[in-house]
């Protein structure tokens, strides 16, 4: 059983726990990040999600053990006034990675947030790119578009989701 639930103000330091680890794994594909003097990635728009309401925390659970997390960030509207929202940070951890844990996360957050999602990868960092493409192949049908944008390194992939209840 793999769910979705919200981070709750008091579940910060877990999410913040969570986000070391990422960021641990994350670091072979940004060589420009690197630990403080105390020894810590640290990311800095955690306090972010508990104090402005266009961010989302979520826990991403497999039998009710933390398996991983997602940040999802609303960015705006489009001029048909749809919300946009980007998949900010998704982690899941490595021994549940082959469960489809990931894939199932995701089509839970898309369902939950009904609007244009943007969806990026950095350039270095292959097996996202390979995870999201498959992922967002198999949630849309094929029916999504990847561009590029001036301010990004990496492929975005973009498309519609409508809010479905669970």
């Amino acid at each position: 059983m793999i769910s979705i639930q919200p981070v709750e103000y008091e579940q910060k330091t877990i999410l913040r726990n969570l986000l070391e680890l990422y960021k641990y794994d994350f670091s072979e594909f940004d060589p420009e990040d690197d630990i403080n003097a105390n020894g810590l990635y640290e990311y800095k728009y955690v306090d972010h999600y508990f104090t402005e309401a266009e961010r989302f925390a979520f826990f991403i659970k497999v039998e009710e053990k933390l398996a991983g997390f997602a940040l999802v960030h609303s960015i705006g509207e489009n001029e048909q006034n749809e919300k946009i929202y980007e998949m900010a940070e998704f982690f899941v951890m490595k021994k549940y990675r082959k469960l489809k844990c990931g894939q199932t996360a995701a089509f839970k957050l898309f369902n939950m947030f009904g609007g244009v999602w943007k969806v990026a990868e950095m350039e270095t960092n292959v097996p996202a790119q390979k995870f999201w493409r498959k992922t967002i192949e198999r949630y849309t049908h094929g029916n999504y578009t990847e561009i590029r944008e001036a301010d990004w390194d990496g492929p975005i992939q973009m498309f519609s989701s409508v809010r479905k209840a669970e």
